[in-house]
């Protein structure tokens, strides 16, 4: 039954994700959400009772994301192929669990700030950059790892990438700039 009960709250994320991306934050209701869901009202309400539950949740999920890569980069040596692999986790996160959130932050920048998951994800993704840098390096390098992640964060905004590159590309393309700048010279 846990099962079930979790692919709900999963669902009810990527939809209200979906309708807050569609329609902005503010406009959409908890109805709405319910109504795409083809459940009623009171059956979303056992799960999240506020947007801002739904919110939150979403959050909590991706900094959990964050904090499992970020473990396991520690756990790796400070290697040109860590780095490499690093990178692609990352990009495979955006490719996957992290697209609904980051289509919702292109449409709804700055409703995340203020909720705990919010400051989570944001230190999260400092420790995640911190991964990429050698310690020992001077300031352009450590600053060329932090330009790789958002290289590999770009790929996955369409907006952002108004390159001649069709959609199926663009994280590669990404991806392939990304791996250049942390790559040894």
């Amino acid at each position: 039954m846990a099962g079930r009960r979790t692919d709900t709250r999963d669902r009810i994320r990527q939809v209200a994700l979906e309708l807050f991306a569609e329609q902005g934050y503010e406009q959409t209701t908890l109805q709405e959400v319910a109504e795409r869901l083809q459940i009623t009202r009171p059956a979303l309400y056992y799960h999240f009772s506020t947007k801002e539950a739904i919110l939150e949740s979403v959050g909590e999920r991706l900094a959990e994301s964050i904090d499992e890569l970020v473990e396991w980069g520690r756990a790796q040596p400070r290697t040109p192929g860590a780095r490499r692999e690093i990178l692609r986790r990352i990009g495979e996160l955006l490719e996957g669990q992290w697209r609904p959130l980051f289509k919702f932050a292109q449409v709804n920048q700055g409703v995340m700030q203020g909720l705990p998951a919010g400051e989570r994800m944001q230190a999260g993704i400092v420790k995640m950059v911190s991964l990429l840098e050698d310690p020992e390096s001077g300031p352009v390098r450590k600053f060329e790892a932090r330009l790789a992640v958002f290289a590999v964060i770009l790929g996955s905004v369409p907006f952002l990438f108004d390159l001649d590159v069709p959609e199926a590309e663009r994280a590669s393309v990404a991806m392939e700039v990304a791996t250049k700048l942390i790559s040894e010279d």
